[in-house]
């Protein structure tokens, strides 16, 4: 029964990973756009790498989420 608990517990741990995954992709967005109203001129330069910051940061969520359905189920 407390392994039950500490799998469960585990488990929702690792599912932090996804809401802080979330909360960066809000903070590289909102950073992109701050620097694209003051400088119009290079925000195609950085749209780029605004995308490739968010794939990274939702990348490492969708890991945290393997994480936890493993800990739920294979444990």
């Amino acid at each position: 029964m407390e392994a039950d608990a500490a799998k469960f517990l585990g488990a929702g741990l690792a599912c932090l990973g996804m809401g802080l995954a979330g909360i960066g992709v809000g903070n590289i967005f909102g950073n992109f756009l701050s620097g694209a109203l003051r400088n119009p001129s290079a925000a195609d330069g950085q749209f780029a790498r605004a995308f490739i910051g968010a794939a990274l940061a939702e990348g490492l969520g969708i890991f945290s989420l393997v994480v936890a359905l493993v800990l739920l189920f294979v444990v």
